[in-house]
């Protein structure tokens, strides 16, 4: 029994499944799914509890489905549903916080790969305005957002205005009255995301966010829209905007993500077996992984042993392999550009310094209810920058690292177990000396090579010089990785290009390459994408192991600012999950592990030995 397209399942399906006809209901929750997955995402912007509230969703669909009246409003009933499964999340949320502000809350971080804007950009390939409203809709309040969800859906041709209207509960005028508000709203966002990305050249403009965090807030819109409106050189630049009903008409749904149900199956009561044969046929990728970790000694295919399988699970697979190939064939990402990086403070001893200007995002401080405390995962991998500070050896022992290093030769008192590895670096040329060679050799089997030579704020050497001295690190580190730059790593001609075209002339030894990377676009998905797009070039280039011993979210174009804490925790965990998969990456470092001051910035750990939003996201990383 085919469903009907974007109209919804037939009418014929629908009243089977209401009758108990398994294999409808499996099919009518698999038609079902990529809608619920839209609204809900959208509504919630990827927020990490969007598979609860689109499981939630299904599941009270299919308790309910047997008191459904009319089959004909099945698809009105279905998003009436979803919409108040938002709502209850939202307002279990305020409530939360309200109740547990001054619980740590360091789970509380968006799930990158669920950002709706930035995958509506990628996966449908939208440029220009159409990238402009995706990323307006980070700036709209919780009603503006699902309000937003459903008429997106309705302009796209996946509901109808009574849709719509059922939805929310309101006559067709009354509902037309509010889109018209929220489309107001949007328009307002986006005046916003096109000052900002053009804001260099307004001096008040730049006043006015020096102590945002960067995170988009309906607060900080008005703000912005209202310094817009007043001023000449924003308000041009906001002028020529198309009306959004001409931008979003056409585009289709955004699919769902393999192994999107995965995560929460064990909590799926027996009675709704429809919704595990789905979950079943989403079993690959990140869902497979994020499930065995939170299913601990449980394999995925032992926990889904006891599923049935047959033709009606095999229905289900075919109508989400179509959803998901239809989704690939739009997907055409734009090009993403590099990395914006700057000189930055020294990170030799004495301790490394930084500026933190920003402010804690609220984001940060939003309470988790129930959540268990985040166990450490421990990877070859994972490694970090370290320097003096309270509690230095425990918190390191604590944060799951494998490997450390100092910038130095020596490990600067460091005391931990043997299974975190310290790995020495001769940090510059005072640095190639009998005594910190020897402390090098004796520390190995691996060393790192100069620090940043590319910058004349750290070890500023030439091509040259750093090939003289060479022969040196070589007797001293039998696993040797080149000069860690700070940029342009991939770069034909630039100095790390120079130095291994040098190296190989000489028949010198460089067994890895080592690189920083700091990303100044705060965005997750779009940052994870930049650092992958770099790592790849600098790869293809050399063909060597890549050693990524810097890295994290840092703006060094005008001073040094932060995103804020919980947009770093969400970037470092996508980033491990991507670097993970790399095989050509052999370790990755943060920088750092201490964290200081009130404000934002990328250390792991404080004084006290409390780990920050990040470093909880460091400690469950693999």
């Amino acid at each position: 029994m085919p469903g009907t397209g974007r109209g919804g399942p037939d009418t014929a399906m629908v009243s089977a499944a209401r009758d108990g006809d398994q294999q409808a209901l499996d099919d009518l929750v698999a038609d079902s799914l990529p809608l619920v997955y839209n609204i809900v995402g959208r509504a919630l912007n990827g927020h990490d509890d969007v598979d609860d509230v689109v499981q939630e969703t299904l599941l009270r669909v299919v308790r309910a489905l047997p008191d459904l009246r009319d089959p004909k409003a099945y698809r009105s009933w279905l998003v009436a549903i979803a919409i108040r499964q938002v709502r209850d999340h939202e307002q279990d949320r305020r409530t939360t916080q309200h109740r547990r502000a001054d619980l740590d809350t360091a789970t509380e971080v968006p799930d990158p790969e669920s950002d709706f804007a930035a995958l509506t950009v990628l996966r449908l390939g939208l440029t220009d305005q159409r990238r402009e409203v995706a990323e307006a809709t980070r700036w709209l309040d919780d009603d503006d957002r699902s309000l937003l969800a459903l008429w997106w859906l309705e302009e796209t041709g996946e509901l109808g205005r009574a849709d719509l209207a059922g939805a929310l509960g309101l006559s067709g005028r009354h509902t037309a009255v509010r889109v018209q508000r929220m489309k107001e709203q949007v328009q307002t966002a986006r005046t916003v995301v096109r000052a900002l990305r053009a804001g260099s050249g307004c001096s008040e403009l730049r006043t006015l966010t020096s102590n945002w965090d960067g995170a988009p807030s309906p607060l900080w819109r008005k703000r912005l829209a209202r310094h817009v409106r007043g001023c000449a050189i924003c308000g041009r630049r906001a002028a020529g905007l198309l009306p959004i009903d001409r931008l979003l008409s056409g585009l289709p749904l955004l699919p769902v993500p393999a192994g999107f149900l995965l995560d929460h199956i064990q909590v799926i009561p027996p009675a709704t077996d429809a919704i595990r044969h789905v979950a079943s046929h989403f079993f690959a990728g990140r869902g497979a992984h994020r499930a065995s970790h939170a299913m601990g000694s449980r394999g995925p295919r032992e926990l889904l042993s006891s599923v049935p399988h047959g033709p009606a699970a095999a229905g289900v697979a075919a109508v989400v392999a179509a959803a998901v190939v239809a989704g690939h064939l739009v997907t055409t990402p734009a090009p993403v550009a590099g990395p914006v990086v700057k000189p930055r403070t020294s990170k030799m001893a004495p301790t490394p310094t930084a500026t933190l200007t920003p402010r804690p995002s609220p984001a940060a401080s939003r309470p988790k209810a129930s959540r268990a405390p985040v166990s450490v995962a421990v990877s070859a991998k994972k490694g970090v920058g370290v320097w003096k500070m309270p509690g230095l050896s425990a918190a390191l022992a604590k944060s799951g690292a494998s490997w450390y290093y100092t910038w130095d030769t020596h490990h600067d008192g460091v005391s931990t177990s043997k299974s975190v590895e310290f790995v020495p670096m001769v940090w510059g040329p005072g640095s190639v000396t009998p005594a910190k060679l020897a402390q090098a050799k004796r520390a190995g089997p691996y060393l790192l090579g100069f620090n940043e030579p590319d910058l004349s704020a750290q070890a500023n050497m030439t091509v040259e010089k750093a090939l003289s001295l060479w022969p040196k690190l070589m007797a001293a580190g039998r696993v040797l990785g080149s000069p860690s730059v700070a940029f342009g790593g991939d770069t034909p001609g630039g100095w790390l290009d120079r130095f291994m075209s040098g190296a190989a002339a000489r028949g010198y030894r460089v067994d890895f390459v080592a690189v920083h990377w700091y990303g100044a676009d705060f965005r997750t998905a779009q940052a994870v994408t930049q650092l992958r797009t770099y790592l790849r070039a600098v790869y293809q280039r050399y063909r060597k192991p890549i050693w990524l011993t810097e890295y994290a979210l840092v703006d060094f174009s005008n001073g040094t600012r932060y995103p804020s804490d919980a947009r770093q925790a969400a970037f470092l965990t996508a980033s491990a999950k991507m670097l993970a998969s790399l095989p050509y990456v052999r370790r990755w470092g943060w920088f750092g592990l201490p964290s200081s001051g009130t404000g934002p910035n990328s250390g792991l750990f404080r004084g006290n030995g409390v780990p920050t939003l990040t470093g909880r996201a460091f400690q469950s990383a693999r």
